[in-house]
């Protein structure tokens, strides 16, 4: 095919003449094209690097989504652990805890926190940050719990393997026996006879005539033993260590028959009821304290009674009436 000629038509000679294409004007042409070509190319490169992804960037694109797909079992996984492990604690605390009288773990020490942000500091400025320190988060806190529960679990196993041991050393029986005593003042305020005002009662009020025995509720060591031991106001009284928290005090004696740092056996006779101290008729004033603090006698009196006489002494109790000392 031929060079292309180029042509204009001429009003004067009304004849058409061919038009001569200077190097300008051809190298102008080409620049314009040359141009063109270049803008084209930058924006169909552009729009390859924009939306058409390499087969580099397919590969890593794919492993990012397999990522986050393990990031988000792992975190399904990590909920469900922590489901279990807090059945665990509640089993812990309101189950096995309770069947040994122990106090619950505080839940200060369950989610003590360790370290802070800066523990997590490697792991901040990807795209992904937020999800991968979450999960390290809750991994870390999982961990924390799991080992205080594991402690928690070897105390449970010590408290059982002494089991026989504790049960033997808890109060469990009346003091003086239901055949020669009457409970007459429960645990709370009540009137004081002698005082004439009302006052707490830190434990309960059993009368019985002078002389009859009393005996140790839970095998232990006597602490207390006379006159003015346990207070000027509980006359003679006997105060047995019986361990594992607890103690008991046998108030207003006649006399005490066992000697302090004696060992003495539930069931063993401690002393006989009188009237010594703060008292105004011939009864025993039975304290059982716990941890330190003094709580009712009455939820130990299971051994000896019937479930219907255990109702009716828990009726008596309850009375607010005069106590005796």
């Amino acid at each position: 095919m031929g060079k292309k000629v180029r042509y204009h038509f001429d009003e004067h000679t009304m004849r058409f003449e061919k038009i001569k294409i200077g190097i300008k004007e051809r190298l102008k042409a080409i620049s314009y094209t040359v141009a063109f070509g270049v803008v084209l190319a930058l924006a169909i490169v552009i729009f390859t690097y924009q939306f058409v992804d390499s087969p580099k960037e397919k590969q890593l694109k794919r492993e990012i989504r397999q990522y986050e797909m393990q990031y988000a079992l792992l975190n399904e996984r990590v909920k469900n652990l922590s489901m279990v492990l807090e059945d665990l604690q509640n089993r812990d605390d309101n189950v096995y805890r309770v069947i040994f009288e122990s106090e619950p773990i505080p839940y200060s020490v369950r989610n003590a926190g360790v370290g802070g942000s800066e523990l997590y500091a490697d792991l901040k400025g990807y795209n992904n940050s937020k999800v991968i320190t979450e999960t390290a988060e809750k991994v870390d806190a999982l961990s924390r719990k799991a080992y205080v529960q594991s402690k928690s679990l070897d105390e449970i196993f010590q408290m059982a393997k002494t089991k026989y041991e504790r049960i033997a050393n808890m109060p469990a029986i009346l003091p003086v026996s239901k055949k020669q005593g009457t409970l007459i003042s429960g645990f709370g305020m009540r009137f004081h006879p002698i005082l004439h005002y009302m006052r707490p009662h830190t434990g309960v009020d059993i009368s019985a005539t002078r002389g009859t025995p009393v005996y140790a509720t839970a095998d232990g060591v006597v602490v207390e033993a006379g006159a003015g031991e346990a207070g000027s106001g509980y006359g003679i009284a006997c105060v047995i260590n019986h361990g594992y928290g607890y103690e008991t005090l046998y108030g207003h004696l006649d006399q005490v028959v066992v000697s302090k740092g004696a060992k003495v056996k539930r069931g063993q006779i401690i002393g006989k009821v009188g009237n010594s101290g703060l008292s105004v008729a011939p009864h025993l004033h039975y304290e059982v304290i716990q941890n330190g603090k003094k709580v009712d006698p009455v939820y130990f009196f299971f051994n000896d009674l019937t479930p219907e006489e255990y109702e009716g002494v828990l009726q008596k109790a309850k009375e607010s009436n005069q106590c005796m000392s």
